[in-house]
């Protein structure tokens, strides 16, 4: 994970000249796009600290090596949950909160309350029923 640490690292000395350069460009009058280049240029900063950090606890893998072999990738990748239905009901309550966004603010209420539901769901799924350890 080296590489990739190092890309979106070089982000941040990317995105904060190129946020002073709009400043400068926009006579300081726009700041909202001044602050989105920054707060693009500080989440390329945290994920690339934590893919460092997450790189040296996992260590070396196959696609890191120039050595190694394609079969050395193979394998279980994640766990994953194909039959849940916690994502759709999820990504419903994100709909909803834009929807209450766009035509009224009571809606953002009701799709703040099903995505607390989804999330309680999606977390709890395996503590009962058929796929309880």
């Amino acid at each position: 994970m080296k590489i990739e640490s190092w890309l979106f690292g070089a982000g941040v000395f990317f995105f904060v000249p190129v946020a002073i350069a709009y400043g400068f460009l926009t006579n300081w009058s726009e700041w909202v796009g001044v602050l989105g280049i920054l707060l693009v240029g500080g989440l390329a900063g945290m994920i690339g600290a934590y893919l460092g950090f997450t790189g040296k606890r996992v260590g070396m893998r196959p696609e890191d090596r120039p050595d190694a072999e394609v079969h050395e990738g193979a394998g279980e990748q994640g766990h994953f949950s194909p039959w849940s239905w916690w994502p759709l009901v999820l990504g419903l309550a994100c709909a909803g909160g834009f929807l209450g966004l766009a035509i009224g603010f009571w809606v953002t209420y009701v799709a703040g309350g099903l995505a607390l539901v989804a999330l309680v769901g999606w977390v709890f799924e395996y503590s009962r029923g058929d796929h309880a350890h």
